[in-house]
């Protein structure tokens, strides 16, 4: 049921109180709780979300106002400025798009506080991660209710994120209910939500406790016959809590919770079990807890006397062979504990299934620390490398385990240990498949036909990680290695693959952090590579060349463990609380996979000698670099169902019969389109361009972006690791982008219409990769949707611009605000009455390192301070109505919040900015020159000089030829920078994109030239788009750097290259 469907007209004079106003309503209703009387049984909890779960905002506020030097008090204001008709009331209700929010709410504040309130800067904090994060007192209290039976839910006003999600910063699987403001249409204090809930739950008010920071939302609940809780510090509203439900909300012991109800067992017969194996003395109640950690085998924590124990069991309901082996654990461990391995002292195994439904063993508890994440937080650098030198240790003692002298020769088969994994985990997803992962399919076939030799076989792991390691809480020590459940005798190397998994996975990863997004440098953590090498030495052993195997099997095994993982929580048998999720994240770590088989065939690619034949395939394909995203984003692409498995990511596609079916669908509708709008139209454009009103935007563009839009032919450029969820653009890798790149280089006109054109896309890129939330909603929306331009601002007229660092002009900190001075030009769009946003690099410390002075900074263009100088022509050509212009910046201000990534980050943006901008330029220039090949072979079958065709002369046959020749080797050299980008990443395509820039300007500018000189005169006229190619293939010769400074890359990376 939706309230606003129900209830169009509401007086809701207090609801903006709901999350802001804690402090001016604590001063009202002071400390007085609104309770009702009775002494009903209760059923359910009910939180609110700011000041209860998660910080107050009305705190986020005060602080933030006193950081950035705004008066106090005015964001409140400016909350409650115009009642239920303000901003603030409408934004909670789901009325206005968070743009719209910050604009007026930025308007209300700059009014009240009588100067310019950077909000954007507020709001981004307010929905941080840092700041919106679960107070854990209450998510221990309510997984405590929730054991015990109880329903919980959440009761919150929040409202609508840009990206079309509700800000809801929690866990919604600890509720029962979620009730949002947003999608109801209706706030707190307004009865009508609160009956909303609890109809919802199925209660009346009098079985429900409502927790709330506010006495006004408190007095509504109490009115209702709610019991209600006033929350000043949550620490003291959970003892509230307990007294009131009469049971404990806390426990002592790390990383449990309360058994989950799908993983009960039986206490009698276990305490009697145990009473038979401790002694007849052991006496007292069983507190019985469940360890939190772990995916596979459900594991408990015992307290029964002063014994402290812990079980480790089989799932319940049909498992898949051969999995949940604890028998193996338990003989491991046993087999292990005399060898100097550190490893838990068992007790007994169990295999009677009558006593708890499953067989089981016992061992002993030993406290300790496990990190779960795996950057270390709250650790020194010297700390975390020794904690991974720990763990790496360690390591190398299992595997010098000699396993015959331990008994264990028998406890796994010895040599062709990779064969028979891979066959095993691929009968094991086959077994948990529930519906078809592409990457996992290619994997199947592509493992068993790249197997490497084995070099040594001991025992393995099977699954170690940072996360199996008890550690000495005092000193990097592991005091227990845990769950053996996968180990047996093998190749030592899959362990350490194992061991690095973290390395690759982001650190929003749900099941298993990582730290893929995290500077290892600074956090002190070594590398993949080097913690790869520091085993080597431990184990005197010389590093091994096919590593990206090893990582791909071990990606592969953890996406067919996830996925029995999730089928499992299909039939409620899962150990985890979360496993639901491991549906989305085993096709994410299969792409992951795939991706490192990627890195490994292009590495035998690249060993293989050139006169040999391919002898074993290196087809390479790769992955969408994100989760899945969830159903019902907002889309800025216009393209249908583009699928997330992309068949020519790795592989390197030379025509466009090698791509997958839907962009070979989407290149030959971005052609029709071509022929059927662009084309005829622009010999008018054209007219436009040289017309008085050629500073005006052409409404016939203006349509064709609309018709482009109904086509499906919007924001195509994004490429897939920069957007990885296709929330912007049509999820195209590089290659696939540039096949259709090409065909938009063909018309000068052509990228604008399919909103495609620079420098919008770099800029729109710069926002997606590195923007805030609130930037993307000023800025990246609006260009998405294409109703606004923008421009670049780097280039200026007094220093050598191609040496970046060069640049002069300023940025220095002021009250509160960047001050920017300096004098640009060639500033590309920016004669646009469109343009909205200058992406502007200045230098923020000049005494910092030559790399780390400059900063970018998003300037909009109505801030005073900004003056157009003149419009720059380019051989005369003024390239309306964008232009390129001369530009001074005195004393303009600009909000702090208007940083990109942060003061000293501008070099590192840049070259971010141009990986995949040069691979745009240069594959429109191939498009330039196509164009004018297909108009030059044309021209010549149609004229007659000297008595014959011209088509028969030889100059022009050879000309014709050179240029196939010339097209065809540039195109390549351009396809495989974009494939290296795709597999390997930009650094790694360093050389070949500076040799692109090189090469395809030139190439163009021969090209053309010469087709200029087959039409005779009529080529420098501007009857044909020949002398504006012309123009601005000789121009790319200076953008993004001109060709002297790519040959001095190329050739200092030529010279460290060891042949």
């Amino acid at each position: 049921m939706c309230v606003r469907r129900l209830f169009r007209s509401s007086h809701l004079q207090w609801a903006w109180q709901a999350t802001f106003l804690r402090t001016v309503q604590a001063r009202r209703w002071g400390t007085h709780r609104w309770t009702h009387s009775g002494g009903s049984t209760y059923r359910a909890v009910i939180f609110d979300m700011g000041g209860v779960l998660i910080p107050s905002p009305a705190r986020v506020a005060a602080e933030w106002e006193v950081q950035n030097h705004i008066p106090p008090g005015t964001i409140l204001k400016a909350l409650i400025k115009n009642g239920e008709h303000g901003p603030w009331m409408r934004f909670m209700r789901g009325e206005i798009t968070t743009a719209d929010f910050l604009r007026e709410f930025g308007r209300l504040s700059s009014e009240i506080s009588k100067t310019s309130v950077p909000v954007d800067s507020f709001f981004s904090l307010l929905t941080s991660e840092q700041v919106a994060q679960q107070f854990e007192v209450m998510t221990k209290a309510i997984s405590q209710i929730r054991a015990k039976g109880l329903q919980t839910a959440v009761l919150t006003n929040n409202f609508y994120l840009s990206n079309g999600k509700s800000f809801l910063p929690l866990d919604r699987s600890q509720f029962d209910v979620v009730v949002e403001s947003c999608l109801e249409g209706v706030c707190k204090p307004d009865s009508r939500i609160y009956q909303l809930c609890l109809e919802r739950l199925g209660l009346q008010p009098s079985e429900s406790i409502f927790l709330d920071d506010l006495g006004s939302n408190l007095k509504a609940a109490a009115r209702l016959g709610i019991r209600t809780i006033k929350v000043d510090d949550p620490e003291a509203a959970v003892k509230e809590l307990e007294s009131l439900l009469g049971f404990p909300l806390h426990w002592d012991v790390p990383n449990t919770c309360p058994v989950r109800k799908t993983m009960e067992i039986p206490k009698d017969t276990l305490q009697k079990y145990l009473k038979d194996l401790l002694g007849t003395q052991t006496t007292g109640p069983l507190e019985l807890l469940q360890f939190d950690h772990g995916q596979s085998n459900p594991t408990y924590y015992i307290r029964l006397a002063n014994h402290q124990l812990v079980l480790r069991k089989k799932p319940p309901g049909s498992l898949l062979p051969s999995a949940h082996a604890i028998e193996r654990e338990f003989r491991i461990m046993k087999a292990l504990a005399n060898t100097g391995v550190p490893v838990p002292r068992v007790l007994d195994l169990c295999e009677d299934s009558s006593v708890i439904g499953t067989p089981f063993y016992v061992m002993e508890y030993c406290p300790g620390h496990i990190y779960k994440d795996p950057s270390l937080p709250g650790l020194e650098p010297s700390q975390r490398r020794a904690i991974y030198t720990a763990m790496n240790r360690v390591l190398c003692q299992i595997h010098s385990v000699d396993f015959q002298a331990a008994g264990l020769d028998s406890y796994g088969k010895q040599g062709d240990y990779l064969p028979r994994q891979v066959q095993t985990w691929t009968k094991q997803y086959r077994a948990a498949e529930t519906s078809t992962i592409p990457a996992m399919e290619r994997l199947i076939q592509w493992l068993p036909l790249h197997l490497p030799r084995q070099q040594r076989t001991t025992v393995v792991h099977g699954d170690f990680r940072l996360d199996n390691l008890l550690f000495h809480p005092e000193k990097a020590e592991v005091l227990v290695v845990l769950d053996w459940e996968l180990s047996t005798l093998g190749d030592p190397l899959t362990d350490v693959a194992s061991s690095c998994l973290a390395h690759y996975l982001p650190s929003s990863f749900p099941l298993l952090k990582g730290v893929c997004d995290q500077d290892l440098t600074q956090l002190g953590i070594p590398p993949a590579e080097e913690y790869f090498r520091m085993y080597c030495l431990h184990m005197d052993m010389p590093p091994v060349e096919n590593w990206n195997f090893y990582m791909a099997f071990s990606f592969f095994r953890l996406a067919a463990i996830l996925q029995g993982v999730y089928k499992r929580s299909l039939k409620g048998q899962a150990s985890s609380a979360n496993a639901e999720q491991s549906g989305k994240l085993a096709e994410f770590t299969s792409n992951l996979a795939w991706d490192f088989a990627t890195k490994e065939g292009f590495r035998v690619f690249k060993e293989m000698p050139a006169a040999k034949p391919l002898i074993r395939s290196c087809h390479t394909w790769a992955r969408p670099w994100s989760l899945l995203s969830p159903t019902g984003r907002r889309s800025y692409s216009s393209v249908p169902g583009a699928p997330l498995a992309h068949t020519s990511k790795g592989v390197l596609v030379f025509s466009v019969e090698g791509l997958s079916p839907w962009v070979q669908e989407l290149h030959d509708r971005l052609q029709r389109f071509m022929r059927q709008h662009v084309y005829p139209l622009e010999p008018e454009l054209q007219r436009h361009q040289a017309s008085v009103d050629r500073w005006t935007p052409s409404l016939l563009i203006e349509d064709l972006k609309e018709k482009a839009k109904a086509e499906g032919l919007w924001n195509l450029f994004l490429p897939l690791e920069t957007d990885p969820e296709r929330k912007y653009g049509a999820g195209l890798t590089n290659v696939e982008y540039a096949h259709l790149c090409e065909v938009m280089g063909m018309s000068l006109y052509a990228p604008e219409v399919f909103n495609c054109s620079a420098p919008d896309t770099g800029n729109m890129e710069v926002l997606v990769r590195y923007g805030t939330e609130a930037q993307k909603a000023r800025w990246l929306i609006p260009l998405l949707e294409g109703k606004a331009r923008s421009c670049f601002a780097m280039t200026e007229p007094k220093v050598a611009s191609s040496d970046a660092t060069n640049i002069e002009a300023s940025i220095r900190e002021e009250d509160g605000f960047y001050v920017i001075n300096g004098h640009k030009w060639w500033i590309s769009g920016v004669m646009d009455p469109r343009c909205q946003l200058c992406v502007f690099m200045g230098k923020t410390d000049p005494r910092a390192p030559r790399h780390q002075q400059q900063s970018m900074l998003l300037v909009p263009m109505d801030t005073p301070g900004i003056k157009i100088i003149r419009p720059l022509s380019v051989y005369g050509l003024e390239d309306a109505p964008g232009g390129h212009g001369e530009i001074r910046f005195e004393n303009v201000r600009v909000p702090k919040e208007n940083m990109i990534l942060g003061p000293g980050r501008g070099f590192e943006i840049a070259q971010g900015r141009l990986g995949p901008g040069r691979i745009h330029h240069c594959m429109r220039l191939i498009g330039f020159s196509e164009r004018a090949l297909a108009l030059m072979k044309a021209r010549v079958k149609s004229r007659v000089a000297f008595g014959k065709p011209l088509v028969e002369q030889g100059t022009i046959l050879a000309d014709i030829a050179q240029s196939r020749v010339e097209i065809e080797q540039a195109r390549l050299l351009v396809l495989k920078a974009a494939h290296l980008m795709d597999v390997a990443g930009n650094k790694a395509a360093a050389s070949h994109i500076a040799m692109i820039k090189m090469v395809a300007p030139s190439m163009a500018y021969r090209v053309i030239d010469r087709a200029i000189q087959a039409f005779g005169a009529a080529g420098l006229s501007s009857d044909y788009p020949l002398a504006q190619f012309f123009a601005w293939a000789r121009a790319l010769r200076f953008a993004d750097g001109p060709d002297e400074v790519h040959q001095v890359t190329v050739a200092k990376m030529e010279l460290k290259h060891q042949t």
